[in-house]
């Protein structure tokens, strides 16, 4: 079993005649208990071209101290990681493995590099004697383990407890720094090991230069999805909270970008791309759909007088989000252990490295990218119309769950063409955002009257009073006639006169 630790820690220079200033002089810090030395002894693996260390992932077996075993360490923000562990064992663990299968895909761990560290630790603790922080001074040596050069140096690492407050670390690094300390320069151990033995990794191969044109634009943005993709795959492994959601959005992204900006890349090799993209959206979907519609309907039953719930409504709606959400999550983890997923990642840095571009990417985005949002406001414009001009029922429905995906597509263009035509291109995200959000309520109204009529005669074949779920039924049916009613007033806010012509 893997268990995860927030690590949230700041690193200094040091020498072997380094001191550490008095820490009980910092405020909230009313003593400094010595533990004592531990020898620590880690190899770290990673991918023979360093994959993991480039996207700053460290994969570790560590033997010495009280948590040895493997661990694994996914960076959340500067200075703070995710630390992943598993028991100790000979092999790399499988659950490790999965959570670095975007990054290493085909290739094999092997170890890398091996420090071993002198650690004498020091804990911080308030008045009760509760840890604070841990303070460590270590004497590291560096090997590495192909052809056996070696480094060595001294640092202090300065962690926070569980739970700690942040200003603590603040505080701490103002005392070390007064007493002639500075920060470190390596982010990690293992990046100043590399980088002192001369292993350096290689970065992922990225979009050529195109400085100041529309294709230096749109890969950019592209660029920043894939980076997404990848970052949020090990938090739909481990069934984070919004990581389902954001890796979809980023799919949702790339695809969007690649028809839109069908003028700047060649569409027969973003088409095929586009496909793979959708099966992936789908795949990760049906987890989060599950996580939307249950957050609904609970937020329904929340707000009804205990008088008006009949029946065991909410075991119910347990019963039923649990028995969709397992089969969900599991559909979702099977699709990112799949050969396709693996071959789709593999394709889009295979695009980013060689992107096909088209003539007009060489032209200066100002000149070409406002056509795309004129050509994706022009497609909004026409499903808006089709869909107000039907009769409420299923097929006024189906044509405004058709206009949300093309508010979704033209919300997604002005993201693109944001950084570079700046101010219209964000208005105009914002509004086709604005319709996003009514069309979008709109249609999870239209799948939660689906589910409660599911829910009611399950409540009915088992003996259940329904009227609950009739209630939230009548709930849901005025709120998409609600949203009908608004669409007309909030699309003749999207885009006035003077935004279209400046676009």
């Amino acid at each position: 079993m893997a268990d995860t630790k927030r690590e949230i820690e700041r690193k200094y220079e040091a020498t072997p005649e380094t001191t550490l200033p008095d820490l009980t002089r910092v405020t909230g810090v009313a003593g400094v208990v010595d533990q004592g030395t531990t020898e620590l002894d880690a190899v770290y693996y990673d991918t023979s071209d360093l994959r993991l260390a480039a996207a700053s992932i460290t994969l570790r077996r560590r033997t010495g101290g009280d948590d040895a075993g493997w661990h694994l360490k996914l960076p959340v923000a500067p200075g703070v990681r995710d630390e992943i562990r598993a028991p100790l064992s000979g092999a790399v663990p499988r659950t490790l493995k999965a959570l670095v299968r975007a990054r290493t895909r085909d290739s094999a761990l092997e170890p890398v590099v091996r420090l071993r560290s002198a650690r004498d630790l020091h804990h911080l603790v308030d008045g009760d004697g509760a840890l604070l922080a841990e303070v460590s001074r270590d004497a590291v040596r560096a090997e590495r383990l192909d052809d056996g050069r070696t480094a060595a140096w001294d640092e202090i690492e300065v962690e926070l407890a569980d739970d700690g407050d942040p200003a603590l670390l603040d505080k701490v690094g103002k005392k070390l720094r007064k007493a002639g300390i500075r920060d470190a320069d390596a982010p990690s151990k293992l990046a100043r090991a590399l980088d002192e033995t001369g292993l350096a990794p290689v970065p992922a191969p990225g979009p050529p230069a195109l400085p100041g044109t529309a294709g230096s634009e749109v890969l950019a943005y592209l660029e920043a999805q894939v980076r997404a993709l990848l970052s949020y795959d090990p938090g739909v492994r481990r069934n984070l909270p919004d990581a389902v959601h954001q890796m979809r959005v980023a799919t949702r992204r790339l695809r969007s970008a690649f028809r839109s900006y069908a003028a700047v890349l060649d569409r027969a090799v973003t088409d095929p791309l586009g496909e793979e993209l959708k099966w992936l959206a789908g795949e990760l979907g049906a987890a989060r759909d599950t996580e939307v519609l249950a957050e609904r309907l609970r937020g329904r039953l929340d707000a009804l007088p205990r008088t008006l719930l009949l029946g065991p409504v909410r075991g119910r709606l347990r019963i039923w989000t649990g028995a969709r959400g397992s089969g969900s999550r599991r559909r979702a983890v099977t699709a990112l252990d799949s050969r396709r997923y693996v071959a789709l990642l593999t394709a889009l840095e295979g695009f980013l490295a060689a992107p096909p571009l088209r003539k007009r990417a060489a032209g200066s985005p100002e000149q070409v990218l406002p056509g795309a949002l004129r050509k994706d406001y022009g497609r909004l414009a026409d499903r808006i119309e089709h869909a107000l001009s039907l009769p409420a029922g299923p097929d006024r429905d189906l044509a405004m769950h058709d206009a949300r995906k093309a508010a979704k597509r033209a919300r997604y263009a002005g993201e693109v063409a944001a950084p570079a035509l700046g101010g219209p291109a964000k208005r105009f995200a914002k509004r086709m955002k604005a319709v996003q959000t009514v069309l979008g309520d709109h249609q999870d109204s239209v799948v939660a009257r689906d589910t409660l009529k599911l829910l009611a005669a399950q409540a009915h074949a088992a003996g259940e009073s329904a009227f609950t779920w009739g209630l939230l039924y009548g709930q849901e049916q005025r709120s998409a006639a609600d949203r009908e009613r608004e669409l007309p007033e909030v699309w003749a806010r999207a885009a006035p006169e003077r935004l279209r012509e400046t676009t």
